[in-house]
């Protein structure tokens, strides 16, 4: 497992996957972009209808407008930043049978070859991923704001979940959604200790940003293995 872990990482930062993450980051950066400017406008306009209603000449509504611009713009940054990674999940939930294709591609061409999920389930596959990340990084800010939160509890909860999602992803690649389920916990065991691994990932700001990628190319190469020791079945050599 942890061979595979190590694979993943090195080639989250390879050419083809850069170019999902680039991708991935600008459709997160626009999103954001868009979420600021629609803030900032409601802001401003509660602001001028305050203005409105008290007197435009009195000093306080002045105070007022400047005081509440600075903490909306430094609530704006906290907010802002903790749906980064949610966001990147989301689009990255997207490009994730792209992602599959090319660990596929590269490091199993002899196999037979894993077949993406019908639009309608992708994308409700990328929501699913999505609530995770967002309940892992709730998790990440209680631990950071509520002193006596039990670390233990973070990665047990995110370590279930994502290892759940992300195996379950590559094996419904291969199987149909009853027996990828089957599948997984048959090995529940070691998909709980990759999802441990990817949280661990998740836990770290700036490199949660490619935890999804991360995840799939991971859970990709960890189901192959799995499924190579059962001769016979699906995706296997």
């Amino acid at each position: 497992m942890f061979q595979a872990a190590t694979r993943a990482m090195s080639q989250v930062f390879e050419q083809p996957f850069r170019a999902i993450f680039w991708k991935m980051l600008g459709f997160t950066f626009a999103i954001l972009v868009v979420i600021w400017v629609v803030l900032q406008g409601v802001v401003s306009h509660f602001l001028g209808v305050a203005a409105t209603e008290w007197g435009d000449g009195s000093s306080w509504i002045s105070w007022a407008e400047w005081s509440i611009s600075i903490l909306t713009g430094i609530g704006a940054v906290f907010a802002l930043g903790f749906l980064i990674a949610p966001i990147s999940a989301l689009f990255a939930g997207l490009f994730q049978d792209d992602i599959a294709d090319i660990v596929e591609a590269r490091d199993y061409p002899g196999d037979r070859p894993g077949k993406a999920l019908p639009v309608a389930q992708s994308v409700g596959q990328a929501i699913k991923f999505t609530g995770v990340v967002i309940l892992g990084n709730l998790f990440a800010l209680l631990l950071l704001l509520i002193p006596g939160i039990n670390l233990i509890a973070f990665f047990v909860v995110n370590g279930y979940l994502l290892g759940r999602e992300f195996f379950e992803f590559a094996a419904m690649r291969f199987l149909p959604p009853a027996e990828a389920k089957a599948f997984r916990k048959a090995r529940s065991g070691t998909v709980f200790l990759g999802g441990l691994v990817i949280a661990g990932l998740l836990a770290v700001p700036i490199l949660n940003l490619i935890t999804p990628i991360f995840a799939t190319i991971f859970m990709m190469h960890l189901y192959k293995r799995l499924a190579a020791r059962q001769p016979g079945f699906a995706g296997a050599a």
